[in-house]
Protein backbone atom coordinates (compact mmCIF):
# COMPACT_ATOMS: atom_id res chain seq x y z
CA UNK A 1 0.00 0.00 0.00
CA UNK A 2 1.24 3.40 -0.59
CA UNK A 3 1.43 5.64 2.46
CA UNK A 4 -0.29 8.68 0.71
CA UNK A 5 -3.48 6.41 1.19
CA UNK A 6 -2.41 5.31 4.44
CA UNK A 7 -4.48 7.82 6.29
CA UNK A 8 -7.63 6.67 4.33
CA UNK A 9 -7.28 3.12 4.98
CA UNK A 10 -6.81 3.70 8.39
CA UNK A 11 -10.47 5.54 8.28
CA UNK A 12 -11.74 2.59 6.27
CA UNK A 13 -9.89 0.31 8.94
CA UNK A 14 -11.56 1.68 11.85
CA UNK A 15 -15.20 1.63 10.07
CA UNK A 16 -14.36 -2.73 9.73
CA UNK A 17 -13.41 -3.04 13.13
CA UNK A 18 -16.43 -0.45 14.94
CA UNK A 19 -13.42 1.22 16.15
CA UNK A 20 -14.44 5.07 16.75
CA UNK A 21 -12.56 7.65 14.24
CA UNK A 22 -10.77 9.62 16.62
CA UNK A 23 -9.03 13.08 15.24
CA UNK A 24 -6.25 12.57 17.50
CA UNK A 25 -5.57 9.04 16.15
CA UNK A 26 -5.44 10.12 12.67
CA UNK A 27 -2.94 13.39 13.76
CA UNK A 28 -0.60 10.44 14.78
CA UNK A 29 -1.06 8.15 11.56
CA UNK A 30 -0.40 11.56 9.38
CA UNK A 31 2.87 11.65 11.47
CA UNK A 32 3.44 8.21 10.74
CA UNK A 33 3.18 8.51 7.23
CA UNK A 34 5.72 11.39 6.94
CA UNK A 35 7.96 9.84 9.65
CA UNK A 36 9.08 6.79 7.14
CA UNK A 37 8.55 5.94 4.22
CA UNK A 38 11.26 3.21 2.20
CA UNK A 39 10.24 4.42 -1.35
CA UNK A 40 11.66 8.03 -0.69
CA UNK A 41 14.40 9.31 -3.47
CA UNK A 42 17.79 9.69 -2.86
CA UNK A 43 16.94 13.59 -3.20
CA UNK A 44 14.30 13.11 -0.34
CA UNK A 45 16.31 11.77 2.20
CA UNK A 46 19.38 14.17 1.33
CA UNK A 47 17.00 17.26 1.80
CA UNK A 48 15.63 15.65 5.16
CA UNK A 49 19.06 14.43 6.12
CA UNK A 50 18.48 15.85 9.70
CA UNK A 51 15.08 13.51 10.27
CA UNK A 52 15.07 11.70 13.26
CA UNK A 53 15.28 7.64 13.44
CA UNK A 54 12.76 7.31 16.50
CA UNK A 55 9.03 7.94 16.17
CA UNK A 56 8.15 7.79 20.27
CA UNK A 57 4.21 7.34 21.13
CA UNK A 58 2.95 7.32 24.57
CA UNK A 59 -0.24 7.88 26.14
CA UNK A 60 -2.84 6.09 28.66
CA UNK A 61 -3.78 2.52 28.87
CA UNK A 62 -6.53 2.08 25.93
CA UNK A 63 -6.28 5.33 23.73
CA UNK A 64 -5.14 2.86 20.05
CA UNK A 65 -1.74 3.14 20.62
CA UNK A 66 -0.95 -0.38 19.73
CA UNK A 67 -3.55 -0.49 17.14
CA UNK A 68 -2.18 2.25 15.41
CA UNK A 69 1.15 1.27 15.65
CA UNK A 70 0.00 -2.38 13.97
CA UNK A 71 -1.58 -1.04 11.41
CA UNK A 72 1.06 1.31 10.44
CA UNK A 73 3.57 -1.50 10.56
CA UNK A 74 1.45 -4.33 8.81
CA UNK A 75 1.11 -1.71 5.84
CA UNK A 76 4.99 -0.89 5.59
CA UNK A 77 6.46 -2.72 2.83
CA UNK A 78 10.15 -2.69 4.24
CA UNK A 79 12.73 -5.14 6.37
CA UNK A 80 10.71 -5.00 9.61
CA UNK A 81 10.40 -6.75 12.81
CA UNK A 82 8.46 -6.08 15.95
CA UNK A 83 8.66 -7.12 19.35
CA UNK A 84 7.28 -6.63 22.53
CA UNK A 85 9.96 -4.42 24.39
CA UNK A 86 10.51 -6.94 27.28
CA UNK A 87 11.10 -9.77 24.35
CA UNK A 88 13.43 -7.84 22.56
CA UNK A 89 15.67 -7.29 25.77
CA UNK A 90 15.54 -11.28 26.21
CA UNK A 91 16.47 -11.81 23.08
CA UNK A 92 20.04 -9.04 23.15
CA UNK A 93 20.78 -10.97 26.64
CA UNK A 94 20.28 -14.07 25.04
CA UNK A 95 23.29 -12.78 21.91
CA UNK A 96 24.90 -11.91 24.61
CA UNK A 97 25.01 -15.02 26.30
CA UNK A 98 26.05 -17.38 23.22
CA UNK A 99 28.87 -14.84 22.28
CA UNK A 100 29.83 -14.27 26.16
CA UNK A 101 33.80 -14.65 24.71
CA UNK A 102 33.25 -12.24 22.16
CA UNK A 103 33.99 -8.52 22.24
CA UNK A 104 32.18 -5.50 21.39
CA UNK A 105 28.73 -7.36 22.16
CA UNK A 106 26.15 -4.72 21.79
CA UNK A 107 27.57 -3.53 18.45
CA UNK A 108 27.69 -7.10 16.80
CA UNK A 109 24.05 -7.49 18.11
CA UNK A 110 22.92 -4.21 16.21
CA UNK A 111 24.88 -5.09 13.15
CA UNK A 112 23.21 -8.23 13.29
CA UNK A 113 19.86 -6.78 13.95
CA UNK A 114 20.78 -4.35 10.55
CA UNK A 115 20.69 -7.50 8.32
CA UNK A 116 16.93 -8.64 9.48
CA UNK A 117 15.17 -5.05 9.34
CA UNK A 118 15.35 -1.65 8.61
CA UNK A 119 12.46 -0.77 10.97
CA UNK A 120 12.48 -1.88 14.48
CA UNK A 121 8.95 -1.95 16.31
CA UNK A 122 9.03 -2.31 20.46
CA UNK A 123 5.49 -2.13 21.83
CA UNK A 124 4.98 -1.51 26.13
CA UNK A 125 8.50 0.29 26.38
CA UNK A 126 9.24 0.69 30.17
CA UNK A 127 12.69 0.24 32.01
CA UNK A 128 12.23 -1.76 35.23
CA UNK A 129 15.28 -3.44 36.44
CA UNK A 130 19.08 -1.26 35.81
CA UNK A 131 20.52 -4.25 34.53
CA UNK A 132 18.54 -3.07 30.88
CA UNK A 133 19.08 0.50 32.31
CA UNK A 134 22.76 0.48 32.15
CA UNK A 135 22.62 -0.99 28.36
CA UNK A 136 20.07 1.03 26.77
CA UNK A 137 21.91 3.83 26.20
CA UNK A 138 24.96 2.42 24.06
CA UNK A 139 22.12 0.21 22.41
CA UNK A 140 20.04 2.75 21.28
CA UNK A 141 23.07 4.75 20.21
CA UNK A 142 24.56 2.33 17.83
CA UNK A 143 20.82 1.36 16.42
CA UNK A 144 20.36 5.08 15.64
CA UNK A 145 23.94 5.30 14.16
CA UNK A 146 23.40 2.21 12.04
CA UNK A 147 19.92 4.21 10.53
CA UNK A 148 17.68 1.62 11.75
CA UNK A 149 14.22 3.63 12.57
CA UNK A 150 12.23 2.35 15.62
CA UNK A 151 9.08 3.05 16.21
CA UNK A 152 7.89 2.67 20.29
CA UNK A 153 4.64 2.44 22.38
CA UNK A 154 4.81 3.66 26.23
CA UNK A 155 2.90 4.37 29.20
CA UNK A 156 5.13 6.60 30.15
CA UNK A 157 6.87 9.96 28.34
CA UNK A 158 10.61 9.50 27.98
CA UNK A 159 11.62 12.06 30.65
CA UNK A 160 10.24 9.64 33.23
CA UNK A 161 11.47 6.65 32.01
CA UNK A 162 12.81 4.98 34.51
CA UNK A 163 11.44 7.37 37.33
CA UNK A 164 13.09 6.69 40.87
CA UNK A 165 15.14 3.49 39.76
CA UNK A 166 18.45 2.50 41.39
CA UNK A 167 21.05 4.85 40.05
CA UNK A 168 19.22 6.27 37.52
CA UNK A 169 21.92 8.87 36.91
CA UNK A 170 23.67 6.29 34.86
CA UNK A 171 20.40 6.10 33.00
CA UNK A 172 20.02 9.23 32.02
CA UNK A 173 22.50 9.50 28.90
CA UNK A 174 19.82 7.10 27.23
CA UNK A 175 17.05 9.86 28.06
CA UNK A 176 19.22 12.29 26.39
CA UNK A 177 19.79 9.85 23.21
CA UNK A 178 16.41 8.80 22.73
CA UNK A 179 14.81 12.32 23.27
CA UNK A 180 17.64 13.87 20.39
CA UNK A 181 17.08 11.26 17.73
CA UNK A 182 12.57 10.88 18.06
CA UNK A 183 10.32 12.40 17.85
CA UNK A 184 7.99 12.41 20.90
CA UNK A 185 4.47 12.24 20.51
CA UNK A 186 1.54 12.13 22.85
CA UNK A 187 -1.81 10.13 22.40
CA UNK A 188 -4.67 11.48 23.71
CA UNK A 189 -8.32 10.72 23.84
CA UNK A 190 -10.42 13.58 24.34
CA UNK A 191 -13.52 11.50 24.71
CA UNK A 192 -13.25 11.43 28.86
CA UNK A 193 -15.65 8.80 31.07
CA UNK A 194 -14.47 11.19 34.12
CA UNK A 195 -16.38 13.93 32.24
CA UNK A 196 -19.14 12.00 31.56
CA UNK A 197 -22.28 10.36 33.87
CA UNK A 198 -20.92 6.86 34.39
CA UNK A 199 -23.80 5.67 35.74
CA UNK A 200 -25.16 5.52 31.54
CA UNK A 201 -22.59 3.67 30.65
CA UNK A 202 -23.54 -0.64 29.71
CA UNK A 203 -20.36 -2.39 31.28
CA UNK A 204 -20.63 -5.43 30.35
CA UNK A 205 -18.08 -6.03 26.96
CA UNK A 206 -17.66 -8.65 25.19
CA UNK A 207 -13.85 -9.31 23.68
CA UNK A 208 -15.68 -10.85 20.69
CA UNK A 209 -16.02 -6.97 19.50
CA UNK A 210 -12.03 -5.84 19.34
CA UNK A 211 -12.85 -2.15 20.80
CA UNK A 212 -14.29 -3.76 23.95
CA UNK A 213 -10.97 -4.05 25.43
CA UNK A 214 -10.02 -0.38 24.98
CA UNK A 215 -13.65 1.10 26.31
CA UNK A 216 -13.40 -1.09 29.49
CA UNK A 217 -9.58 -0.11 30.06
CA UNK A 218 -10.69 3.22 29.82
CA UNK A 219 -13.45 3.31 31.79
CA UNK A 220 -11.23 1.28 34.86
CA UNK A 221 -8.54 3.69 34.32
CA UNK A 222 -10.13 7.06 35.01
CA UNK A 223 -12.32 5.53 37.60
CA UNK A 224 -8.69 4.60 39.10
CA UNK A 225 -6.76 7.44 37.89
CA UNK A 226 -4.74 9.42 40.72
CA UNK A 227 -5.72 6.03 42.96
CA UNK A 228 -2.25 4.49 44.40
CA UNK A 229 -2.70 1.06 43.45
CA UNK A 230 -2.64 -1.54 46.65
CA UNK A 231 -2.13 -5.12 47.11
CA UNK A 232 -4.96 -6.03 49.53
CA UNK A 233 -4.83 -8.97 52.15
CA UNK A 234 -7.92 -10.29 52.90
CA UNK A 235 -7.74 -13.05 55.85
CA UNK A 236 -10.35 -15.67 55.63
CA UNK A 237 -10.50 -18.11 58.71
CA UNK A 238 -6.61 -19.35 58.49
CA UNK A 239 -6.27 -18.26 54.74
CA UNK A 240 -5.20 -15.32 53.07
CA UNK A 241 -7.01 -14.17 49.58
CA UNK A 242 -4.89 -11.55 47.64
CA UNK A 243 -6.61 -8.79 45.62
CA UNK A 244 -3.84 -7.43 43.81
CA UNK A 245 -5.28 -4.51 41.63
CA UNK A 246 -7.15 -2.76 44.63
CA UNK A 247 -7.40 1.25 44.24
CA UNK A 248 -9.54 2.21 47.40
CA UNK A 249 -12.53 0.06 46.85
CA UNK A 250 -11.96 -0.50 43.44
CA UNK A 251 -10.71 -3.78 42.52
CA UNK A 252 -10.10 -5.75 39.40
CA UNK A 253 -9.65 -9.47 39.06
CA UNK A 254 -9.10 -12.21 36.27
CA UNK A 255 -11.94 -14.53 36.27
CA UNK A 256 -9.74 -17.52 36.74
CA UNK A 257 -8.47 -15.85 40.30
CA UNK A 258 -12.25 -15.60 42.00
CA UNK A 259 -13.92 -19.14 39.68
CA UNK A 260 -10.92 -21.22 38.74
CA UNK A 261 -9.39 -21.93 42.57
CA UNK A 262 -10.29 -23.13 45.74
CA UNK A 263 -12.35 -19.61 46.79
CA UNK A 264 -15.87 -19.77 47.83
CA UNK A 265 -18.72 -17.99 49.26
CA UNK A 266 -16.31 -16.70 52.61
CA UNK A 267 -14.19 -15.04 50.53
CA UNK A 268 -16.61 -13.39 48.10
CA UNK A 269 -18.51 -11.88 50.88
CA UNK A 270 -15.10 -10.28 52.48
CA UNK A 271 -14.22 -9.28 48.93
CA UNK A 272 -17.90 -7.58 48.99
CA UNK A 273 -16.72 -6.23 52.35
CA UNK A 274 -14.02 -4.12 51.11
CA UNK A 275 -14.97 -3.37 47.42
CA UNK A 276 -17.31 -0.64 45.78
CA UNK A 277 -16.46 -1.49 42.09
CA UNK A 278 -15.42 -4.85 40.88
CA UNK A 279 -13.65 -5.51 37.43
CA UNK A 280 -13.87 -9.06 36.12
CA UNK A 281 -11.69 -9.81 33.03
CA UNK A 282 -12.05 -12.55 30.96
CA UNK A 283 -15.46 -13.92 31.81
CA UNK A 284 -15.07 -17.47 29.71
CA UNK A 285 -17.86 -19.84 27.35
CA UNK A 286 -19.73 -21.94 30.40
CA UNK A 287 -19.49 -25.55 29.47
CA UNK A 288 -20.06 -29.10 30.76
CA UNK A 289 -16.13 -29.74 32.34
CA UNK A 290 -16.35 -26.35 33.73
CA UNK A 291 -19.35 -26.72 36.45
CA UNK A 292 -16.86 -26.60 39.46
CA UNK A 293 -16.03 -22.80 37.79
CA UNK A 294 -19.81 -21.93 37.02
CA UNK A 295 -21.08 -22.97 40.71
CA UNK A 296 -18.54 -20.71 42.50
CA UNK A 297 -19.32 -17.75 39.80
CA UNK A 298 -23.46 -17.95 40.71
CA UNK A 299 -22.11 -18.02 44.05
CA UNK A 300 -20.26 -14.69 43.73
CA UNK A 301 -22.87 -13.29 41.70
CA UNK A 302 -25.36 -13.76 44.08
CA UNK A 303 -23.23 -12.10 46.94
CA UNK A 304 -22.62 -9.34 44.90
CA UNK A 305 -25.84 -8.97 43.86
CA UNK A 306 -26.84 -8.79 47.68
CA UNK A 307 -24.42 -6.16 48.17
CA UNK A 308 -25.36 -4.56 45.34
CA UNK A 309 -21.89 -4.09 44.11
CA UNK A 310 -21.63 -2.33 40.65
CA UNK A 311 -19.94 -4.71 38.17
CA UNK A 312 -17.56 -4.29 34.93
CA UNK A 313 -17.20 -7.34 32.94
CA UNK A 314 -15.27 -8.43 29.91
CA UNK A 315 -15.92 -11.63 28.16
CA UNK A 316 -15.09 -14.28 25.84
CA UNK A 317 -19.06 -14.35 24.43
CA UNK A 318 -22.14 -12.27 24.44
CA UNK A 319 -24.01 -12.59 27.62
CA UNK A 320 -26.57 -14.47 25.85
CA UNK A 321 -24.27 -16.74 24.64
CA UNK A 322 -22.07 -17.59 27.41
CA UNK A 323 -23.44 -20.48 28.60
CA UNK A 324 -23.59 -23.80 26.69
CA UNK A 325 -23.71 -26.46 29.25
CA UNK A 326 -26.49 -28.77 30.08
CA UNK A 327 -26.02 -27.76 34.08
CA UNK A 328 -27.76 -25.69 36.39
CA UNK A 329 -29.03 -24.03 33.74
CA UNK A 330 -32.12 -22.69 35.82
CA UNK A 331 -30.35 -21.32 38.71
CA UNK A 332 -27.90 -19.52 35.81
CA UNK A 333 -30.39 -17.96 34.06
CA UNK A 334 -30.89 -15.94 37.50
CA UNK A 335 -27.12 -15.34 37.54
CA UNK A 336 -27.30 -13.90 34.01
CA UNK A 337 -30.33 -11.93 34.94
CA UNK A 338 -28.20 -10.63 38.34
CA UNK A 339 -25.15 -9.50 35.86
CA UNK A 340 -27.51 -7.43 33.29
CA UNK A 341 -28.38 -5.59 36.43
CA UNK A 342 -25.21 -5.54 38.56
CA UNK A 343 -23.16 -4.02 34.81
CA UNK A 344 -26.47 -1.74 34.18
CA UNK A 345 -27.29 1.77 34.37
CA UNK A 346 -29.64 1.57 36.99
CA UNK A 347 -26.82 0.43 39.41
CA UNK A 348 -24.70 3.63 40.00
CA UNK A 349 -21.14 3.83 40.54
CA UNK A 350 -20.70 5.49 44.15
Amino acid sequence: MKLNNLKQSFVNYCKKNNFEENKNQIRIIEKLIKFFNPKKSIIDYIINSDQKSGFYLYGDVGVGKTMILDFYYNNLTTLKQRFHFNEFMIKFHDFKFKNKNQKKIIEKFVKNLKKKCNLLYLDEFQVTNIVDAMILGKLFDIIFKEKIKVIVTSNIKIEDLYKDGLQRDQFKPFIKIIKKNSYEETLNIEEDYRKQDFNKLERFFSLKKKDNIFKANRIFHDLTKGIKKQIKKIKVKSRIFMIREYYKGIAKFDFEDLCGKNVGAEDYIKISECCTFVLIENMPIFRNEHLNKKQRFITLIDIFYEKKIPLMITAFENLQNINTSSKLNDTFKRTISRIHELTSPNLKIN
